[in-house]
């Protein structure tokens, strides 16, 4: 089977190549097409690794005479992947130091016990973590924690019986806790950025869309999927649950343990909250009455001043801070870098060549002109399929891959719609996090599976419900900003 899989891509490709020709006069067309089919079959199926499919946009958008290499090669490196490297330059920082343990004992501490409220804490720390820092490192993380709660309970109450079902909802908690709340920030997942990049590339001149307004449409919509999310686990899970009572002093003997913060984990937390301030005011704010100018007008030219640069500046300021606990050594030190995920990168770099050969193709035109059929349609129908569409998608393949295959054709339906790019753009990308039924949807679902304390109708029935919730939440809120 894997044979096959594997000979599909190529196959396919060649099928379309010799056989079609879907813009006579511009051979282009069918040639990038070919390309993206190919990909399209070896990211879904994951015959290979995704970042080695990543690589085909590079080998043969020149090779088939669409592109010149070094325009491909530069889209492999574009400054949105900066923005990427430097929040995971400092998500490093808060895991050498020890910070992402101190904020999740100190937010269980204040949820207290008891079933719901563990698992309210659980969910809480999950998802403010990952706004920041990567699904997967949040849930990788937080994992020994929650694994010494749910032992604990076991001890308390004799077997695991009767802490099942908190179990259960403790761990899907906190693989879906991680992947909600990547989608309140640009940074927070790996779509998200996919997503602004491709904006800024086609739509250079709307500048509409910064950290801060995506925060103020990913968070409203992330918040009420997380309580949701909450209340769906809390019903299915823990209402035939035998209560079981952490220790009241519990979290707060463990935070304790931890002794007072070190000055690492101070200067961390300064530059942490520093970063997050400067993404945030970058642009400014306008509140109809007043208007306050952001910070990035200060300079001569301020179209050159990026979330990017924050992001690689707050890094570099973690390299050369001197550590007072580890003499002669820094906050952070590049064998703390060699650990940045090169095929996420890499995978990146794809789906930007990808976009590329669509505009200089000719595909993006071709696609807009063969779609002005859904032109009447109405907006709240055409969001709603859109979300549908992603949310399945990303129910069997990586959540990149899902919107680097569906954003080009977004852009080329664009161009034929009276709406705002904005308009199918978000709500596609929100939706990309979605997968929510199977344990290979996201790579948190992954990892708590691999507990081997959940079953995969646990997930799949959780999964469907809020992949359902996801896809109302997602419309509704796009409809209002509509």
């Amino acid at each position: 089977m894997n044979r096959i899989k594997l000979v599909a891509g190529p196959f396919a490709a060649l099928l379309i190549l010799l056989f079609t020709d879907l813009d006579p006069g511009n051979p282009m067309v069918t040639r990038m097409a070919a390309i993206t089919v190919w990909m399209a079959i070896w990211w879904l199926t994951e015959v290979v690794h995704l970042a080695v499919t990543a690589l085909v946009p590079f080998i043969f958008i020149p090779l088939l005479g669409i592109a010149d290499p070094k325009i491909v090669a530069a889209q492999y490196m574009d400054q949105i992947i900066f923005l990427f490297i430097g929040g995971f330059l400092l998500s490093f920082a808060i895991e050498r130091w020890g910070l992402h343990q101190r904020i999740a004992l100190k937010i269980l501490n204040l949820v207290g016990s008891g079933n719901s409220r563990i698992l309210m804490g659980v969910m809480l720390t999950s998802y403010i973590i990952s706004m920041w820092i990567s699904n997967t490192a949040t849930v990788m993380m937080l994992l020994s924690a929650v694994l010494a709660i749910i032992y604990m309970t076991e001890q308390v109450s004799g077997d695991d019986k009767p802490s099942k079902g908190l179990s259960k909802a403790l761990l899907i908690g906190l693989a879906y806790a991680a992947t909600i709340g990547g989608m309140a920030t640009l940074v927070g997942t790996p779509p998200n950025m996919v997503f602004f990049r491709s904006y800024q590339e086609a739509y250079p001149d709307n500048n509409d869309m910064n950290f801060a307004s995506w925060f103020a449409i990913g968070f409203p919509v992330s918040l009420v999927l997380l309580i949701i999310c909450f209340f769906v686990l809390k019903k299915m899970f823990l209402s035939k649950a035998d209560q079981v009572h952490v220790a009241k002093d519990y979290f707060a003997n463990a935070y304790r343990a931890l002794g007072p913060f070190s000055y690492e984990q101070k200067v961390v937390s300064v530059i942490f909250i520093l970063t997050a301030l400067l993404w945030f005011s970058r642009e400014g704010f306008d509140f109809g009455m007043v208007t306050l100018p952001g910070w990035k007008n200060l300079f001569n030219n301020p179209s050159f001043v990026l979330d990017s640069t924050v992001a690689v500046f707050m890094a570099l300021i973690l390299f050369v801070w001197p550590s007072k606990s580890e003499k002669g050594k820094f906050l952070l030190s590049w064998s703390d870098a060699a650990k940045l995920p090169f095929d996420i990168v890499l995978l990146f770099g794809s789906g930007f060549a990808l976009a590329k050969g669509f505009e200089l193709s000719g595909l993006s035109d071709w696609l807009a002109s063969n779609l002005k059929v859904l032109k009447g349609a109405e907006p709240v129908m055409l969001i709603l399929c859109i979300v549908v569409v992603v949310c399945v998608i990303s129910e069997f393949a990586s959540n990149v891959a899902s919107i680097q295959l569906v954003i080009p054709i977004l852009i080329a339906f664009q161009k034929e719609l009276d709406l705002h790019p904005l308009i199918l753009m978000v709500p596609a990308t929100l939706a990309a996090s979605l997968g929510f039924m199977l344990p290979v949807a996201t790579a948190p679902n992954t990892i708590v599976f691999g507990s081997r304390k959940l079953d995969v109708k646990d997930m799949a029935s959780a999964g469907f419900l809020i992949d359902l919730a996801g896809i109302l939440v997602i419309t509704l809120v796009m409809l209002f900003f509509l």
